[in-house]
């Protein structure tokens, strides 16, 4: 997860731990895109909003430099739920976007739906390597 504010790390720690998830938490873009070039991530909660590189640089980075065959889902975080904040994430390389505050069931169904298609997609072509 990449998140600046110190308080809604604690806080979104908390919560995905509680749904089962060992997250691992960046403070600004730069980290992110470093993270997810050197692990492979389940999934990413993308803040927008952060110093260094916004959550919509550091994705198209992400994208630019990942290898297609092991596309990391990203699920923006957005304190803005104004009209054309889905399409900016989605421009960016983002999968799915979800608003601050977060709904948990929103959360957990999202990260399920992603989490679950990403290993599948794997699976299906370590399949259709053997």
């Amino acid at each position: 997860m990449a998140e600046d504010n110190a308080v809604n790390q604690k806080l979104m720690g908390k919560v995905l731990t509680k749904l089962g998830y060992v997250p691992e938490i960046v403070p600004d873009g730069l980290q992110a895109v470093e993270a997810a070039l050197r692990t492979e991530y389940g999934a990413i909660l993308m803040d927008c909003q952060m110093p260094e590189m916004d959550g919509f640089s550091a994705t198209a980075e992400i994208r630019r430099r990942e290898d297609p065959a092991r596309r990391v889902p990203v699920i923006a975080l957005t304190a803005n739920a104004m009209k054309g904040d889905s399409d900016r994430c989605i421009a960016a390389g983002m999968d799915d976007d979800l608003a601050k505050f977060i709904n948990l069931p929103l959360l957990a169904e999202a990260l399920q739906r992603w989490t679950h298609s990403a290993r599948r997609e794997t699976a299906e072509k370590s399949l259709l390597r053997n």
